[in-house]
Protein backbone atom coordinates (compact mmCIF):
# COMPACT_ATOMS: atom_id res chain seq x y z
CA UNK A 1 0.00 0.00 0.00
CA UNK A 2 1.84 3.04 -0.93
CA UNK A 3 -0.13 4.85 -4.05
CA UNK A 4 -2.88 7.85 -2.08
CA UNK A 5 -5.59 6.33 -3.59
CA UNK A 6 -4.86 3.11 -1.20
CA UNK A 7 -4.31 4.97 1.89
CA UNK A 8 -7.32 7.68 1.33
CA UNK A 9 -9.59 4.32 1.02
CA UNK A 10 -8.38 2.93 3.70
CA UNK A 11 -8.67 5.78 5.94
CA UNK A 12 -12.39 5.76 4.48
CA UNK A 13 -12.62 2.60 5.71
CA UNK A 14 -10.72 2.75 8.78
CA UNK A 15 -12.78 5.84 10.00
CA UNK A 16 -16.30 4.07 8.74
CA UNK A 17 -18.06 3.08 11.72
CA UNK A 18 -20.06 0.70 9.49
CA UNK A 19 -20.13 -1.28 6.06
CA UNK A 20 -19.54 0.62 2.90
CA UNK A 21 -20.38 -0.29 -0.30
CA UNK A 22 -17.97 0.44 -3.17
CA UNK A 23 -20.34 3.76 -4.48
CA UNK A 24 -19.86 5.28 -0.71
CA UNK A 25 -16.06 4.75 -0.34
CA UNK A 26 -15.86 5.97 -3.99
CA UNK A 27 -17.61 9.38 -2.65
CA UNK A 28 -15.60 9.83 0.25
CA UNK A 29 -12.12 8.91 -1.54
CA UNK A 30 -13.29 11.48 -3.97
CA UNK A 31 -13.15 14.56 -1.58
CA UNK A 32 -9.91 13.38 -0.69
CA UNK A 33 -8.12 12.60 -3.96
CA UNK A 34 -10.10 13.94 -6.47
CA UNK A 35 -11.16 12.75 -9.66
CA UNK A 36 -10.32 9.11 -8.47
CA UNK A 37 -10.99 6.69 -11.16
CA UNK A 38 -13.57 4.11 -10.15
CA UNK A 39 -11.58 0.94 -11.52
CA UNK A 40 -8.48 2.09 -10.20
CA UNK A 41 -10.20 2.36 -6.33
CA UNK A 42 -11.53 -1.18 -7.14
CA UNK A 43 -7.88 -2.15 -7.74
CA UNK A 44 -6.97 -0.56 -4.81
CA UNK A 45 -9.61 -1.96 -2.93
CA UNK A 46 -8.83 -5.21 -3.33
CA UNK A 47 -5.21 -4.85 -3.00
CA UNK A 48 -5.64 -3.60 0.48
CA UNK A 49 -8.20 -6.95 1.41
CA UNK A 50 -5.17 -9.46 -0.09
CA UNK A 51 -2.93 -7.54 2.41
CA UNK A 52 -5.50 -8.13 5.10
CA UNK A 53 -5.51 -4.55 6.09
CA UNK A 54 -9.66 -4.49 5.48
CA UNK A 55 -12.31 -7.45 4.62
CA UNK A 56 -14.80 -6.84 1.81
CA UNK A 57 -17.55 -8.90 0.35
CA UNK A 58 -19.36 -9.42 -2.91
CA UNK A 59 -23.36 -9.60 -2.33
CA UNK A 60 -26.33 -10.09 -4.44
CA UNK A 61 -26.91 -11.64 -8.04
CA UNK A 62 -25.47 -10.90 -11.12
CA UNK A 63 -23.75 -7.86 -10.90
CA UNK A 64 -24.53 -7.77 -7.21
CA UNK A 65 -21.82 -5.00 -5.10
CA UNK A 66 -19.08 -5.30 -2.75
CA UNK A 67 -18.93 -4.29 1.06
CA UNK A 68 -15.88 -3.23 2.70
CA UNK A 69 -15.21 -2.59 6.29
CA UNK A 70 -12.58 -2.56 8.67
CA UNK A 71 -11.53 -5.78 10.01
CA UNK A 72 -11.82 -4.71 13.52
CA UNK A 73 -15.34 -3.72 13.33
CA UNK A 74 -16.92 -6.78 13.79
CA UNK A 75 -15.30 -9.28 16.94
CA UNK A 76 -16.65 -12.05 14.81
CA UNK A 77 -15.87 -11.38 11.11
CA UNK A 78 -18.40 -12.49 8.22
Amino acid sequence: MEDEISKAALEVIISAEEPLETKEVEERVNKIVKDTPRTKLFYSLNNLRAERLIKGKFIGPGKGVWVWWNKGIFKKGW
